[in-house]
């Protein structure tokens, strides 16, 4: 049977393929069972519609058993399909509300992503800064690091830091955290501009000169000019800063140090400059900075021949003025190294205080002679006497104060000032100065002279009195005189000729003794007695010597410090 049917079984199956395309009214659902029915036989055929009431009839008492058992669930079933279609209707109204809304939705939906959109970036960046704390860190902390470097004096570190900053600045110009980090970095800068300038203005050599000069190069503030020009702004303030902590009470000292300082530090600072700024390759630096090394020079030597004129007035003793010149001339000739060899303009600095201090002297002498003369008691002195053996063995070289002008207080004061005048020339006497000196000399002379004789015209004087004041006048004439003549020819070679040659001066002293000499002649012839006008030699030498006092004890203010040196030299300045 099997075998029979196999060979019809494609058969069937084309045959049922047909019957399905002739049953187009069957729906997808239906066509398994159309199928079924195309393969029962006729007799299995005319069973089916039997077949289909039973069952439907089968289904139908089950439905009507499972609603009586479940009606509880039908009846919600309606219920609920009531509400549901209330529920619709709400619902449609709803939708309909929900449709009106739709568009601002739509809106908002757009602004939320937006929004959205924004913060997004805002994440992106706060993300990428998240990743670039450190570093970001790092920029912030800059100025505050740069500004420890300046304070420690890590001036190289600091510069970098700028030239970073100043970097990041050419690159990213618009970038406003970078701004206020390069204006913060520009007050670090002037900050450490400030120092660098503040150590030029200190006690610094060469290698450390040359390290600053070149921070100040990277800096970038100043031209090639206006550097050279702080530089030497600098380390004038230093000097002058020297200059002032001096102490000018002593001027002596204060002059000593002062051309030390200048020698020292003024050598010091041109061949600074000369070796930073050695780029001129002609070797004149009038060629690249017009001369400012020049003026600025000028104007240090300048400045120091100002304090010379100032102080050199102010020093009382020749000896001071004598080492204060030897030290100028070996600052000049110091400087001279370097082109400053200013020792031609010391001469008449020190010509004009030489002749300050002499005139000065010279007129205390006057003033003390003047004093003594109007308080002097005209009494008779004891004389001074000395063995004929020590008169004949004093040398012709002996500049001593004539011992006979013990008896003449006035003259010996002025003898004493006149004496120390000479002894504050010679280590310092000008020979330009000579004349000048002399005709001091003859001055003070001459007022000692015409206030003798406006003394002898404005006092009344008795007869004992007037006879010790001619032998005053007399001891002006024959002593006074030459002995000046000869302590200033001790100064200068030939200066007692040029005294001498004054004495025509002195023709009013001449005269009030030629009238006291007639005076005396006249009142002898009438009285038949000899007056002398020397002093009586009655007494012996042993009872002179017990009624004066020796001259040292008597006049200790005579000074003989021309007789104890050595014979002054010309020192032509």
């Amino acid at each position: 049977m099997t075998a029979m049917v196999s060979p019809q079984a494609p058969a069937n199956d084309d045959y049922t393929t047909a019957m399905l395309n002739l049953l187009p009214l069957a729906s997808a659902a239906q066509q398994p069972y159309v199928s079924e029915l195309l393969s029962f036989t006729l007799d299995r055929l005319h069973k089916e519609p039997e077949l289909l009431r039973v069952d439907a009839e089968r289904i139908r008492r089950q439905m009507q058993e499972v609603a009586v058992g479940n009606y509880r669930a039908f009846i919600a079933a309606a219920d609920a399909l009531l509400e549901i279609r209330e529920e619709v209707s709400s619902i449609d109204n709803h939708l309909e509300s929900l449709i009106a809304e739709i568009p601002k939705l739509t809106s908002g939906c757009t602004e939320f992503v937006d929004s959205a959109e924004h913060t997004l970036e805002k994440r992106k960046l706060n993300q990428t800064l998240l990743a670039n704390h450190s570093t970001l860190l790092d920029l912030l902390e800059i100025p505050q690091l740069m500004d420890t470097c300046v304070r420690n004096g890590n001036f190289d570190e600091a510069l970098d830091l700028e030239a970073f900053v100043a970097k990041l600045t050419t690159m990213h110009p618009k970038i406003p955290v970078i701004q206020a980090l390069a204006a913060e970095v520009r007050q670090t800068t002037q900050s450490l501009l400030y120092q660098l300038l503040q150590k030029l203005q200190s006690n610094i050599q060469l290698p450390e000169c040359l390290r600053i000069i070149g921070y100040l190069r990277r800096i970038g503030v100043f031209t090639e000019y206006e550097m050279r020009l702080q530089f030497l702004r600098c380390r004038e303030a230093w000097l002058t800063g020297i200059l002032d902590d001096l102490d000018q009470r002593n001027p002596y000292e204060y002059l000593k140090r002062m051309v030390n300082c200048y020698r020292m530090h003024l050598f010091d600072v041109v061949n600074q400059y000369r070796a930073i700024f050695a780029d001129d390759t002609s070797g004149n630096e009038e060629n690249y900075d017009g001369g400012l090394l020049f003026d600025w020079a000028m104007h240090q030597i300048t400045s120091h021949l100002k304090n010379l004129k100032i102080m050199l007035p102010k020093i009382t003793e020749g000896g001071s003025l004598s080492n204060i010149l030897d030290q100028c001339m070996y600052c000049a000739m110091g400087l001279g190294w370097v082109g400053l060899d200013f020792r031609g303009l010391l001469p008449p600095l020190f010509q004009e205080a030489v002749l300050h201090l002499y005139s000065k002297n010279m007129s205390t002498a006057v003033e003390n002679f003047q004093i003594v003369l109007d308080s002097h008691r005209w009494v008779p002195l004891p004389a001074v006497g000395f063995p004929a053996s020590s008169l004949g063995e004093e040398s012709t070289d002996d500049v001593s104060p004539p011992s006979n002008l013990m008896e003449h207080p006035p003259l010996a004061v002025f003898i004493n000032g006149v004496s120390a005048a000479m002894n504050e020339l010679r280590p310092c006497a000008p020979l330009s100065l000579k004349h000048v000196l002399a005709q001091e000399l003859v001055k003070s002379l001459q007022a000692v002279s015409d206030s003798l004789l406006r003394y002898s015209t404005t006092r009344i004087l008795k007869d004992s009195e007037s006879i010790l004041f001619t032998k005053l006048c007399q001891a002006f004439i024959e002593t006074v005189f030459p002995h000046c003549a000869t302590c200033f020819g001790r100064c200068y070679l030939g200066g007692a000729a040029l005294i001498s040659d004054a004495k025509s001066l002195f023709v009013g002293i001449d005269r009030l003794l030629a009238k006291q000499a007639s005076k005396t002649i006249h009142k002898t012839s009438e009285n038949g007695v000899h007056h002398t006008i020397a002093r009586t030699a009655s007494a012996s030498l042993d009872e002179k010597e017990q009624n004066y006092t020796s001259p040292q004890k008597a006049y200790p203010a005579i000074n003989e410090e021309i007789q104890e040196s050595p014979v002054l030299l010309e020192n032509d300045l």
